[in-house]
């Protein structure tokens, strides 16, 4: 065989064989088939355990082929914590794109909210399983060294700060806690101490599920010191739903059915222990409530109330404010 043969079949050959490689590694490295969103959650992860994870999960085709290519275009990046979404069928850029971009989801936890109501939002949201939170909820031991103040035995209702929160989908509860917490301790501890603080969870939270206005929230706070004050039973609704567990309006004589010590109809004092998380104002309400002799007090439609000092003035106050209720379902006519 000449020499000229030889190079023409070399050449056949390596033609061959490169338009193989290229099929092969174009075939490799091409999109999946068109799938549904999946989510990851990672604390941290290389680009090629990442990329590996992804090819299980039948977002990328191979991931040897896949991480090779990037890093020869210079397009592997470092993958921080997060939550991640991808879907088969994404393209190269795309896929290291999202790799660059986690999840952000803000879940706003309104004031006065107890832990079972919280979960149940969380779950709904992705964040996590109602169950996983209230479960933890329920061992402060688990998170004595995330912040620096002592934190009650049995359960942290009233310490998991109502706020708005950066929670992507799979966080976990540990993770909501914990942010919890520490928003806590920088909004509350650090401005207030941990003086009575126990003792003014308890009451404020009973303020902010009673008080709708700011200005009322040390009037209300002090309706409570009064009544305690003077041997009176609390009888604030708020402390029956909380021992029902549901958010609702009450029918006719079920707060003198409800057994629980939270109940204040039927308990004299203080509910054994908060019932929610109340905000800043509340609580700083309840440390510093205002000095008056009001016992009682009444909700109207502008969302004040009529505070008075005795029962007469106070069944009056119901029917003043009944009226009111009244025009207000019929429209104001």
């Amino acid at each position: 065989m000449t020499n000229a043969k030889k190079a023409l079949i070399g050449v056949v050959f390596g033609c061959i064989v490169g338009f193989g490689f290229i099929t092969w590694f174009d075939k490799g490295t091409a999109p999946m088939p068109d799938g549904p969103e999946i989510m990851v959650r990672w604390d941290s992860m290389s680009f090629d355990d990442a990329i590996s994870e992804l090819e299980d999960k039948g977002v990328v085709r191979d991931a040897w082929l896949f991480t090779r290519l990037a890093k020869l275009e210079k397009k592997a990046v470092k993958v921080g914590a997060g939550t991640y979404s991808f879907r088969p069928g994404m393209t190269m850029d795309e896929v290291v794109k999202s790799l660059k971009t986690p999840l952000s989801q803000n879940v706003r936890i309104p004031e006065g909210w107890w832990i079972s109501r919280v979960a149940k939002r969380l779950e709904e949201k992705g964040v996590c399983k109602a169950d996983e939170y209230i479960e933890l909820a329920g061992k402060p031991e688990e998170f004595k060294d995330v912040v620096s103040f002592d934190l009650p035995e049995e359960s942290l209702e009233g310490y998991l700060f109502p706020d708005t929160y950066d929670m992507p989908p799979m966080l976990g509860a540990k993770a909501v806690i914990t942010m919890q917490l520490r928003t806590f301790e920088k909004k509350v501890v650090d401005k207030i101490g941990t003086e009575d603080l126990s003792r003014a969870l308890i009451v404020g939270s009973m303020v902010e599920l009673e008080a709708a206005l700011d200005e009322e929230r040390p009037r209300v706070a002090g309706v409570i010191e009064n009544r305690i004050k003077d041997g009176m039973r609390l009888q604030i609704d708020a402390t029956v739903l909380y021992a029902l567990g549901e958010w609702k309006e009450l029918g006719p004589g079920v707060v003198n059915t409800v057994q629980s010590p939270y109940n204040t109809y039927l308990n004299s004092g203080l509910p054994p222990g908060p019932i929610g998380s109340p905000g800043l104002k509340s609580i700083e309400a309840a440390m510093n409530p205002e000095s008056h002799n009001y016992l009682f007090y009444v909700a109207r439609p502008n969302r004040s109330h009529y505070f008075t000092s005795d029962y007469g003035l106070h069944r009056a106050a119901i029917n003043k404010a009944r009226a009111e209720w009244k025009v207000e379902r019929e429209g104001g006519n």
